[in-house]
């Protein structure tokens, strides 16, 4: 399999973080979003809409957004509840995440990080609010005890959510201020199939557009 991604990403870093939890191999391809590698008709041939991360299988069928890549490798293993309602509950925090999450934090994260926090600061200060807003959501969805987002099991629902979570502090506001969130991520960080090697951006960050 190959893995075209960067090593900024959160949405990258999620399926980094499952391969490795499966012992799966694999080749890392870096596509550099910062430098519009990801807007080019090969990669467009890879995923219409140029984005990252894509999956290629040793088939040669590609698979792009981070959580249906999730899923597929998550297929038969544990990460994936086999019961309809497990299911179901996965699909609901994943699609949480994409829509309150990756939406509104990964993009204050690069608002923050690419200086556009001064440049545009309604934008960002939004795009914040909502995703402390976001945060508070999870802390209230942890506080009934569960060790993981859907109960006593990691899933994939929280690689998911782990991605864009664990560095919020980027975009301006502390995951760690939440107790039951930032036990759930203490406990996502001592699993021993645990990686974390989300890059920091480059300096040349600030010219890519939005």
């Amino acid at each position: 399999m190959i893995l075209y991604e960067h090593d900024t990403s959160g949405n990258c870093l999620k399926c980094r973080m499952l391969l490795n939890e499966l012992g799966l191999s694999y080749e890392s391809v870096s596509v550099d979003l910062f430098r519009g590698e990801t807007r080019t008709d090969e990669h467009f041939a890879r995923n219409p809409d140029g984005r990252i991360p894509v999956l290629e299988l040793d088939s040669g069928e590609t698979i792009s957004e981070s959580g249906a890549i999730l899923l597929y490798l998550a297929e038969g293993s544990d990460y994936l509840p086999s019961d309809r309602l497990g299911r179901a509950r996965v699909a609901q925090w994943m699609f949480f995440e994409q829509n309150r999450v990756e939406a509104e934090l990964a993009v204050a994260r690069f608002m923050r990080l690419a200086g556009r926090d001064r440049t545009m600061p309604l934008a960002y200060a939004q795009r914040l609010e909502r995703g402390s807003d976001a945060l508070e959501a999870l802390e209230r969805g942890l506080a009934d005890g569960r060790s993981f987002i859907t109960g006593e099991t990691y899933t994939v629902a929280d690689i998911a959510l782990y991605g864009y979570v664990h560095c919020a502090g980027d975009a301006g506001t502390d995951p760690r201020t939440h107790e039951h969130l930032a036990a759930w991520l203490d406990r996502i960080e001592a699993r021993p199939g645990f990686v974390n090697d989300l890059a920091p951006f480059p300096d040349y960050a600030s010219q890519r557009p939005i």
